[in-house]
C-alpha cells in the first residue's frame, strides 16, 4: 500500500468532487458544502487510509453519499443544472448560427440527463464526463462493473431515444 498524503492525494480531488456533487445536488452552494464535508470526513478517517485501495474512489463514494443525503433532505428533485457552470465551447466561434445550435443541443442533453434515474446519471457522469474506468465507478457506487456497464448503456440509450424524438417532433 502506498502512503497517502492529504495535501498531495486528497486535496487535488476537490474539483472532481465538486463536479460530482453539483451534478447530484444541482446547486453550487450545496455542492461546495458537500465537498467541504467530504474533506472533513476523509480527514477524520485518516487512520484507515492505509487499508484503502483507492483514495479517489473512497472520496468520490463519500461525496456521492453526502450529496444524495442532502438532495433527499431538501427535496430538490425538480431543479435542473444550469449550463453556466461549464466553460463556453468556442469550437464553433466563427459561426454564430452553429454555436447557437450546439448550445441548444447541449442544453437538451443536460435536460435529458437530469431526467435519468440517479444511478444511471451518476454512472454516465463518472464515465463520460469525468473519464473514470468501469472499475473505479463500481467502487464509487458500490455496484459491480457489469451493473455499471448496464446503467451506462441504458442511460445512453434513453438519452439517444429521447434526443431523436425531440429533434424529430420538438419539445
Amino acid at each position: 500500500m502506498k502512503k497517502i498524503d492529504f495535501r498531495t492525494d486528497v486535496l487535488p480531488l476537490k474539483n472532481e468532487l465538486y463536479r460530482l456533487a453539483l451534478r447530484i445536488t444541482l446547486n453550487p452552494a450545496e455542492a461546495e458544502d458537500v465537498v467541504q464535508e467530504t474533506m472533513i470526513r476523509v480527514w477524520n478517517r485518516r487512520e484507515q487510509w492505509q487499508e484503502i485501495e483507492s483514495i479517489e474512489a473512497f472520496c468520490l463514494a463519500i461525496c456521492r453519499n453526502l450529496a444524495l443525503d442532502r438532495l433527499k433532505r431538501s427535496g430538490n428533485q425538480a431543479a435542473t443544472l444550469d449550463e453556466s457552470h461549464d466553460p463556453p465551447d468556442h469550437s464553433y466561434a466563427s459561426n454564430p448560427e452553429e454555436q447557437a445550435v450546439q448550445h441548444d443541443r447541449l442544453r437538451l442533453v443536460r435536460k435529458l440527463m437530469d431526467q435519468l434515474p440517479e444511478k444511471q446519471c451518476s454512472c454516465m457522469q463518472l464515465r463520460d464526463i469525468e473519464g473514470k474506468s468501469y472499475k473505479e465507478i463500481a467502487q464509487v457506487l458500490g455496484i459491480t462493473e457489469q451493473q455499471v456497464k448496464v446503467n451506462i448503456f441504458r442511460a445512453r440509450q434513453t438519452i439517444k431515444e429521447k434526443y431523436i424524438e425531440t429533434e424529430q417532433y420538438g419539445l
